[in-house]
């Protein structure tokens, strides 16, 4: 069995100070997590698994604004044991380690609740789904940028997830599908993507998400209102640098 751990062993956090051709992002791996920079918003998506910003309710402003490099670093003896570990089960072990470091450096105190959002319901459109069932053995892949999501065996939970994170809403899998796909979804991305009118497009240059789930795979998303579990902030600190 593979060690467990509780909290990170080093934990390094400093205001961010851009600077010039520098890189950016979040890395969660057997030795620890690193980003930069990071909003604590940021952070707690990660660390409690939220898909959009509207499942977190009580944000003060500048937690969303200020930015932050944190480097995590696990002890030795753990990341000689996780390093044997799926990239999926290293992650799902780090998100309580990093609700710690919420709760220790921001002094974060929160609860959950069940509210009525604003969703998108994701359905097979009139015609079938025109989705390619995977062969490809093993982990699965995806990636995503602003206009474009791809995947190679990954299932309608994992493609429901990134849309989520593309569109600010949370979409629902109710397609219904349960095998793995490889998937290719580009579109042209505007500020009304996250509409709750799926006929507006804002721009000539190409289809809207609403058009290309359409065409391309076959599937459809549809407005609704449902229940979405979300972390209402009942304590947090701005961060002391060390």
């Amino acid at each position: 069995m593979a060690a467990t751990a509780s909290a990170y062993d080093v934990v390094s956090i400093k205001p961010h100070k851009p600077g010039p051709q520098e890189g950016f992002g979040w890395r969660m791996a057997a030795d620890g997590f690193s980003a930069k920079p990071i909003q604590p918003q940021r952070l707690l998506m990660l660390a409690y698994s939220l898909r959009t910003a509207d499942q977190i309710l009580n944000l003060p402003d500048w937690a969303s604004a200020e930015s932050f490099d944190i480097v995590a670093k696990l002890d030795e003896a753990i990341v000689a044991e996780w390093q044997k570990l799926p990239e999926a089960e290293i992650k799902r072990r780090q998100q309580p380690m990093l609700q710690s470091l919420l709760a220790d450096r921001f002094e974060l105190k929160v609860h959950h609740e069940i509210r009525q959002l604003s969703v998108f319901n994701l359905v097979v459109a009139k015609g079938g789904p025109k989705l390619k069932v995977s062969s490809a053995p093993g982990n699965s892949y995806s990636g995503m940028s602003n206009g474009y999501i791809t995947g190679q065996g990954i299932s309608m939970h994992a493609f429901v997830f990134s849309l989520s994170n593309e569109m600010g809403r949370q979409v629902v899998d109710n397609t219904g599908l349960t095998s793995n796909y490889d998937l290719t979804l580009t579109w042209a991305p505007n500020e009304m993507q996250a509409s709750s009118d799926p006929s507006t497009t804002g721009a000539d240059v190409g289809p809207s998400v609403f058009a290309a789930i359409q065409e391309q795979l076959g599937l459809k998303l549809v407005p609704s209102k449902g229940p979405v579990d979300v972390i209402v902030i009942d304590h947090i600190e701005r961060l002391s640098p060390n």
